[in-house]
């Protein structure tokens, strides 16, 4: 993988909310990080602060602005989602490598109380 090759990641990836009257999981952290600016990653793992019912649970990944057109409009990208190794986690895993630009992480997380959650993605 090419260091030249650089993808940065929003903070849409770690400003996912969801809501709920009862426990919800809450993300507690991502690999990479959000807005940070890295090689290109094999995966994207989003951790949680509750275990994951995979069922129910998901994530797309959208690339928000690739690097010389400065009107790009926002690209869904294939990526397969799995659980992590860890029940709290979930992996988002691209089916190309990445080409350098920047990303958005919208995902929903539901927890054994099965409640179905919005996520809210506020805008840059």
């Amino acid at each position: 993988m090419s260091i030249l090759n650089k993808a940065i990641l929003t903070g849409g990836l770690v400003m996912g909310v969801a809501f709920s009257a009862m426990a919800h999981p809450e993300l507690k952290s991502s690999v990479p990080q959000a807005d940070s600016a890295v090689a290109a990653p094999e995966k994207i793992q989003l951790n949680f602060s509750e275990n994951l019912t995979v069922k129910f649970s998901g994530a797309k990944l959208t690339m928000t602005g690739m690097k010389g057109m400065s009107s790009h409009s926002p690209m869904p990208v294939a990526a397969k989602v799995a659980p992590g190794a860890d029940p709290k986690s979930m992996v988002i895993i691209p089916r190309e490598p990445l080409p350098a630009g920047t990303y958005r992480v919208d995902w929903r997380a539901v927890s054994s109380d099965t409640h179905l959650l919005p996520v809210i993605t506020p805008l840059q």
